[in-house]
């Protein structure tokens, strides 16, 4: 690992530790996402408590959060096995804020923004296939882990080089959602839009 290459994981945790849900809501004076409703820093659940210009200003943060560290990393240089470790280390940030007591979200939007940069043709498959399985089963949880167990062939389809990153930004987001996966199991998992009960 060159030197550079550390400096970029490091500054690509520290920018993925900004929870963008948690500043938004304090400006737009709604209640800390982390406490109410799912109690997930992320953009779903920012709709079910404040609407839907709220959950995309927190969508669209969430996804530069990975783009920008990727795309910097690419224009150095940095090898693509290295470009997936970023993003990797942008999830984690996300998942585990440094600033925010490491309480973060499930790092979806962060992912999508990590892989954008690899081409449009991939973030194109991979927001269709996530809007599909959302609009049939209403599931966000359900359409997350089908489309990031989907994204390694895309990107093998598209780039093949580019592979193993995404498997290994995908694994790591199947992992956070073991709780979804329990949840849609015993059919207590809100669907879209929908308040989680008590």
């Amino acid at each position: 690992m060159t030197p550079l290459a550390l400096i970029m994981i490091i500054a690509a945790y520290l920018l993925g530790s900004i929870s963008s849900a948690v500043l938004i809501c304090r400006v737009v004076r709604l209640p800390d996402p982390r406490t109410v409703g799912s109690n997930n820093p992320g953009a779903t659940n920012v709709l079910r408590i404040g609407g839907k210009y709220a959950a995309a200003s927190v969508l669209l943060c969430d996804m530069l959060k990975g783009t920008i560290p990727v795309w910097l990393g690419y224009f150095l240089n940095i090898d693509a096995v290295m470009l997936g470790v970023i993003a990797i280390a942008s999830c984690l940030g996300h998942m585990y804020p440094l600033f925010f007591h490491f309480k973060g979200g499930k790092g979806v939007a962060t992912a999508l923004g990590a892989i954008a940069p690899i081409g449009l043709d991939l973030t194109g498959m991979i927001m269709a296939t996530w809007l599909i399985i959302a609009f049939i089963f209403r599931y966000s949880s359900l359409a997350a882990i089908v489309t990031v167990l989907l994204a390694p062939f895309y990107a093998w389809l598209v780039k093949p080089q580019y592979t193993l990153p995404v498997a290994m930004l995908c694994c790591l987001i199947v992992l956070r959602h073991h709780q979804n996966i329990r949840r849609l199991i015993d059919g207590s998992e809100p669907k879209i839009g929908q308040k989680k009960s008590a």
